[in-house]
């Protein structure tokens, strides 16, 4: 069969021992069936032969489903290894010192190196069963936050590897800065929030012009802490006026609750709310923090209300939200009250199912339940709920009609065990790693788990050298000016030896 890694000029059938398609009420999966695809769009889902086609893809042993939605997708090169697991006082050094924000920050990178962490991010999310992503990235190596022209570079990045992005440049007025005594606080340039700002808007313009379906604009204001009330407002009033998305994280953290109480005087969700960006445009990464949880304390369900009433997504990142040591409670507590829910990844890997299965087992301790989570209910999040947030019908399922946007999983791995449900098989026994196979739009983007005209083992020598320059530019940013091995202590003594 000719190799095909451009839309489908002819009509194609994918042929998986298990399909998860979609009933109308929720995915269903079938054995030995079919995907038939004309063009970009899913033609017929069902037995085998029933419809003529050109051309037959066999993945044999495997779980073919839609591509995966990722709405905290991390475009960026790995932070957690370094930043996920120091004691308090370690942890300060991980952030800006005030003397850096007022007089000596800088870009890690230039724009060139950038350019090539998103690609490298990007890659990284096709590698993993991503076909949509809403990309996010650090901005403390940054100068201050992302600008238009990154935002255009990896816009251009993602048409041309064939992944479907929704992103805008990052802004914010403000930055967490630790005080000479150690202590947290904020940076205020109001000026640098506005020029990030009128960018965004800008690149929305520059967005709407480009005719591709891979790149749509959205908004994508930083932490709600380091937003001005002001900044927050012009938000509400441009998405109102172009009808976009906003993603802004908040309700992840105890430090991000005490900052927004001290700064506007209520918590982060009747901040939302007053400033107009409390509705259904907005998507809200982690959203732990409410008055039901139990450090908040409170112990009411108000804040989980309010959320459904006004139609607001959830970005879950469950595997991020463990390793810094936070979980959503619960995931059954804002599924039963009606509150949109979809997944995110928010560091790396990119790995949903990694997610999946953190998300379900850190539920069912927190519940004491063994049925506190379900598979299918995560992963119809990382589907058809990114699918409604972004307001796209036609992604997140397979049917006929639906854009073909599809990923195929091994099930025949021996390190994966024995078969059983092949959802709980997969979530359970196997990472996302097990990707072989990714359609978007129609478009072939990887075959036998290849990219095709990407090599991958330069990419990771040059992603390497530049997290090596990134983990030393911590020193220069420390209030102590700790250098790298205090800052990183490694888990065991280490000895090195000459070659």
């Amino acid at each position: 069969m000719a190799r095909r890694d451009r839309e489908v000029s002819v009509r194609c059938a994918i042929r998986a021992a298990d399909v998860l398609a979609y009933s109308g009420d929720g995915h269903v999966l079938l054995e030995n069936a079919e995907v038939v695809v004309d063009g970009a769009r899913i033609l017929a889902v069902g037995p085998r032969g029933a419809v003529a086609v050109d051309e037959v893809v066999e993945l044999g042993a495997a779980l073919l489903m839609p591509g995966f939605i990722d709405l905290d997708a991390l475009t960026d090169i790995d932070h957690a290894l370094i930043d996920s697991w120091q004691s308090p006082e370690l942890g300060l050094g991980l952030q800006w010192s005030r003397d850096y924000a007022e007089q000596r920050r800088r870009a890690v990178f230039d724009s060139a190196e950038r350019a090539f962490i998103r690609e490298y991010g990007c890659v990284q999310l096709l590698l993993h069963g991503v076909t949509t992503a809403m990309p996010i990235a650090s901005e403390v190596h940054s100068d201050w936050a992302e600008t238009f022209d990154d935002a255009v570079a990896m816009a251009e990045t993602a048409e041309r590897l064939g992944l479907r992005v929704y992103l805008g440049p990052s802004y914010r007025s403000a930055v967490n800065v630790v005080d000479d005594d150690g202590t947290r606080s904020l940076y205020w340039n109001e000026a640098l929030g506005l020029e990030g700002f009128d960018g965004a808007a800008r690149f929305l313009d520059w967005a709407r012009r480009n005719p591709s379906d891979l790149v749509h604009g959205v908004l994508l204001p930083c932490r709600i802490e380091t937003l001005s009330e002001d900044l927050l407002r012009r938000t509400a009033k441009l998405a109102t006026e172009t009808g976009v998305l906003v993603r802004l994280h908040a309700l992840q953290g105890l430090t991000e609750r005490s900052l927004v109480l001290e700064k506007f005087g209520a918590p982060p969700l009747q901040v939302l709310e007053r400033t107009g960006l409390l509705g259904p445009k907005l998507l809200l990464p982690h959203g732990i923090y409410v008055d039901s949880h139990p450090l908040v304390g409170q112990g009411t369900d108000v804040d989980v209300a309010t959320l459904a009433a006004a139609g607001v997504t959830i970005v879950h990142c469950p595997l991020t939200s463990a390793r810094y040591g936070a979980a959503l409670d619960s995931f059954e507590r804002y599924r039963a009250a009606g509150v949109g829910l979809a997944l995110g990844t928010d560091s790396f890997p990119p790995d949903l199912i990694r997610g999946i299965d953190t998300g379900v087992n850190v539920a069912k301790v927190a519940a004491h339940r063994l049925d506190a989570a379900r598979y299918g209910d995560y992963l119809t999040a990382a589907t058809l709920g990114g699918a409604t947030a972004l307001r796209r019908p036609d992604l997140g399922r397979i049917s006929a009609g639906a854009t073909a946007d599809l990923v195929a999983f091994r099930l025949g791995d021996i390190r994966d065990g024995v078969l059983d449900d092949p959802i709980r098989t997969i979530c359970m026994n196997s990472t996302a790693r097990a990707a072989t196979f990714s359609m978007i739009a129609g478009r072939i983007v990887m075959r036998d788990g290849d990219l095709p005209g990407i090599d991958l083992p330069a990419m990771a020598r040059r992603a390497q050298s530049l997290f090596d320059r990134m983990r030393q530019a911590y020193s220069d940013r420390d209030y102590l000016r700790r250098n790298p091995a205090d800052l990183f202590p490694p888990s065991f003594p280490r000895t090195r030896f000459t070659a």
